[in-house]
């Protein structure tokens, strides 16, 4: 399972102003999906293989016991110009994909009846991604 998108408008995007300020906090906490979630403390770039990790390390331990809901999804094309090539013609081709995260989006919602093999899962998650992040238990 491959988290990019399938096609586009344009291949290649501005890289556009840079909206991960430090001390914003978006209010998307409200779990929609499940009763307990993994919520980003801190602002920063997620690349589509960070987000394949995470998803693939929570099914590794919930399996068929509970329902995975990815919240975020990579949209943004990096392009990056090959090793030794002069400045100019052109931009560089499309290298990796991203998705940028501000502090208090919810990465992703479990549902499970079993809250121990849950918080199994988020830690092993936790790992895996360079930002910090927080578990959500809905009450």
């Amino acid at each position: 399972m491959v988290f990019i998108p399938r096609k586009q408008k344009f291949k290649k995007s501005q890289k556009r102003r840079s909206f991960l300020k430090i001390n914003s906090v978006v209010p998307l906490d409200k779990l929609k999906f499940g009763s307990f979630a993994l919520k980003s403390i801190e602002p920063g770039v997620l690349t589509s293989k960070q987000i394949e990790s995470m998803f693939q390390s929570i099914n590794k331990i919930i399996k068929k016991s509970g329902r995975i809901i990815l919240r975020v999804f990579s949209h943004e094309p990096v392009c990056k110009k090959p090793i030794e090539v002069r400045m100019g013609k052109g931009k560089g081709n499309v290298s990796h994909w991203v998705s940028k995260i501000t502090a208090g989006t919810l990465l992703c919602e479990l549902e499970s009846k079993f809250p121990f093999l849950v918080f199994k899962a988020f830690k092993l998650a936790q790992i895996r991604l360079p930002i910090k992040t927080k578990i959500i238990i809905q009450k």
